[in-house]
């Protein structure tokens, strides 16, 4: 390892980790208040009882939380600790880092004030979010969610100076438990980054087929925060079509190095198999569709 090299990974392990740890942050707080602040209750008067409307909310509430993909898992975890359906839980985290204002924001000022691209990338990770939830309503009807993952440990006052003291312990909490998979994922993603060289990639992705999986599993790679990816896939146009570069948006926010870690904390492992398979298929097969329009 050339010390060149090695330096060029600590930076990468550093800004990958400068770009995610406010959005964990935010992600760990907003899971310590649904802990204190919500209860089953609540939860059970917003969601319906039908699974097709209940993905269906759960898709469309992905969009009020500025999480992206690795502070998200948090808040996914602690929803099915309250009773979220399974299949409604992994709608919200699958749409959750993509359809949020400020990641379409991003998208548009990113790829020139373009709502093609918007359209594009909110409309396929709605569309396979929905999909996805559905399949897994019928596939499993338990919660899939680790022992460890599933159980609270913290009783608090029910005053309000209780429940504030419980969210702080919480995040706190979820903090460490979420951010030492985060430091191993960043270190992953920056040691890819640095020896899997993106110009290899870039020249095997030309074919109409292998330019969407590339594309996909470049968005897997290089982890970065849901809220900068657009940044990144502007960079692509002149190499990639668009389809490809909409299936690195929505597969790359939905599934990478980071974030399955963090999923793998929470979650069985086969059912995380299961996921990215599904994630993968309907990202590829929407990408495909997306090519035959733009």
């Amino acid at each position: 390892m050339t010390s060149q090299s090695f330096l060029q990974m600590n930076t990468i392990f550093i800004s990958i980790l400068i770009e995610s740890l406010p959005f964990v942050l935010l992600g760990v707080l907003v899971s310590g208040i649904i802990q204190m602040f919500v209860t089953e209750e609540m939860i059970s008067k917003i969601l319906p009882k039908n699974r097709f409307l209940a993905v269906l909310v759960a898709t469309v509430m992905g969009a009020l939380f500025p999480a992206c993909e690795c502070g998200i898992v948090p808040i996914s975890r602690r929803l099915m600790a309250k009773g979220v359906p399974l299949h409604a839980a992994i709608s919200f985290m699958l749409t959750g880092p993509i359809i949020n204002p400020i990641v379409l924001f991003s998208t548009y000022i990113a790829f020139g004030n373009s709502w093609r691209m918007v359209f594009y990338r909110g409309g396929l990770s709605f569309v396979v979010s929905l999909i996805v939830g559905l399949i897994i309503s019928y596939q499993f009807k338990t919660s899939q969610l680790r022992e460890s993952a599933s159980h609270d440990h913290h009783h608090h006052g029910s005053g309000i100076k209780g429940k504030i003291k419980g969210t702080i312990q919480h995040t706190i909490d979820e903090f460490f438990s979420v951010g030492k998979f985060l430091i191993i994922g960043a270190l992953i993603a920056a040691a890819m980054q640095t020896y899997v060289k993106t110009s290899t990639l870039t020249s095997i992705g030309h074919g109409p087929f292998s330019s969407h999986l590339v594309m996909m599993g470049l968005g897997y790679v290089l982890s970065i925060c849901s809220e900068a990816d657009a940044f990144v896939a502007s960079s692509f146009q002149s190499t990639f079509s668009i389809s490809s570069i909409v299936a690195f948006l929505v597969f790359g926010a939905m599934f990478d190095i980071k974030n399955t870690l963090m999923m793998l904390q929470a979650f069985k492992p086969k059912f995380i198999l299961y996921l990215f398979i599904y994630v993968a298929v309907f990202v590829f097969l929407g990408s495909m569709v997306i090519a035959q329009f733009s």
